[in-house]
């Protein structure tokens, strides 16, 4: 009889911090309260059972939970709520030590039993997700919640629900890392958060998009695949750049380039369209001067929206080596581009907003999840075997890069970034190492 995938939650249960911590507002950065990080970033961290020497004092539900507690008296604002003003805008944190939900979860099954949550998942996401607990606060508000499940081999999965709005991913990442520390019996943490706001541009003018609805004109359904790729296969198309430009280039040029060529040629745009890329770039290094030690410690909103651009026959025909030569420029343009947004020289009449996700077909949008930190947190049994990044949004075309399973070389695109009819056409070029 095949194993029950049934989960059982505990009622969920507020995290505060193990110490008195400061109260009062904080006031969020102009990118903080952009609309688009009103959503909650999902996600799901999967450790295998542990080998010998492996910690064994607590499971792993209760030393999370210590470790949370312990965590956030450094990181105080996660235990609060967001302020929302009039229209539901997230304005600032109300630091209230109100707590982090927390929820502890049982399978009857093993994580082989599950495939180790690959796709498709054999579990609903939402069983593994925390559960918003109802009727208790304004789900708009929630800054953090955290559910641990775990298995009946030993093994156990956290599920993250966290709100864009105070973190991006490494920020995000950060505060994970520090409270895998404090499970493993640190007494301080090897970087001490940085609230820093008062950094991060509020350029004058500048112009603020949304969300787009899926119902907009031009938004289509799109295909999920999951390809993991070969360290082979990077080296394979680092050689051609070279050979072609010379110089060097990053494995995450080389995968986005490919995809972004295996798209275009399977959906089959019209060669004279223009087709656009674009991809999130850490700015804490822009931000040296004011961000102590180039950023170190700040877990807010930091990063910028990066868009190449370029004909689709071109992008299509082109050598995947030109197509990296194409994403090369585009970053190098990228520090005189933030400096002129950050200067509000980008906006009125006529102007751009580089943060606005559009649903628009002919854009592909590209998340490195690959140099965040989530796939080297460790809670006391070994970093996570994979991390799995949730998107619900079907109708924009997006690529996430992950890293594959431990020790694993090579990467994991996560895509779902054409029509269900042409992935399959996708996924052959993709693999295609010779074109």
């Amino acid at each position: 009889m095949a194993a029950s995938k049934s989960i059982e939650r505990q009622a969920a249960r507020r995290v505060v911090p193990a110490e008195p911590t400061p109260t009062g507002q904080l006031r969020l950065s102009w990118l903080d309260r952009y609309p688009t990080q009103m959503a909650l970033i999902e996600s799901l961290h999967v450790f295998k059972a542990p080998g010998g020497g492996a910690k064994a004092d607590d499971g792993p539900a209760r030393t999370i939970e210590l470790a949370l507690a312990r965590a956030l008296v450094h990181y105080y604002p996660l235990a609060g709520r967001l302020v929302l003003s009039d229209s539901g805008a997230q304005e600032a944190v109300d630091c209230s030590a109100a707590g982090v939900w927390f929820t502890e979860a049982a399978a009857a099954c093993t994580l082989e039993d599950v495939d180790y949550l690959e796709a498709p998942l054999m579990v609903p996401k939402d069983e593994l997700l925390p559960p918003t607990p109802d009727g208790e606060e304004d789900a708009r508000a929630l800054v953090l919640l955290v559910q641990v499940t775990a298995f009946a081999c030993g093994g156990f999965v956290v599920g993250f629900r966290f709100s864009h709005a105070v973190s991006d991913g490494p920020g995000a990442a950060q505060f994970m890392t520090a409270v895998g520390e404090l499970a493993r019996g640190a007494v301080t943490l090897s970087v001490e958060p940085q609230w820093g706001r008062e950094a991060i541009p509020d350029p004058a003018g500048a112009l603020v998009g949304g969300l787009p609805s899926p119902d907009c004109g031009g938004a289509k359904r799109l295909g999920y695949l999951s390809v993991d790729i070969s360290a082979d296969y990077i080296a394979h198309f680092k050689a051609r750049y070279s050979a072609a430009h010379g110089g060097w280039c990053s494995a995450f040029e080389v995968l986005i380039a490919k995809a972004w060529q295996s798209r275009t040629r399977a959906a089959g745009f019209d060669p004279a369209s223009p087709v656009h890329l674009c991809f999130a770039v850490n700015a804490r290094p822009m931000l040296h001067a004011a961000l102590p030690r180039a950023g170190a410690g700040f877990y807010g909103n930091c990063y910028y929206i990066m868009r190449v651009s370029a004909p689709a026959g071109t992008v299509a025909g082109a050598d995947v080596a030109d197509v990296v030569r194409i994403i090369k420029d585009g970053k190098r343009r990228m520090p005189a581009e933030f400096a002129r947004w950050a200067a509000g020289e980008m906006g009125g009449a006529g102007g751009v907003d580089p943060y606005q996700i559009t649903a628009d077909y002919r854009t592909l949008l590209v998340s490195d999840w690959t140099r965040l930190g989530f796939a080297e947190v460790d809670y006391g049994w070994g970093p996570p075997a994979h991390v799995v990044p949730l998107t619900n949004l079907d109708y924009i075309a997006t690529c996430i890069l992950v890293k594959p399973w431990a020790h694993k070389p090579g990467a994991r695109l996560i895509t779902q970034c054409v029509t269900p009819d042409r992935v399959a056409a996708f996924h052959e070029g993709l693999i295609d190492m010779n074109c």
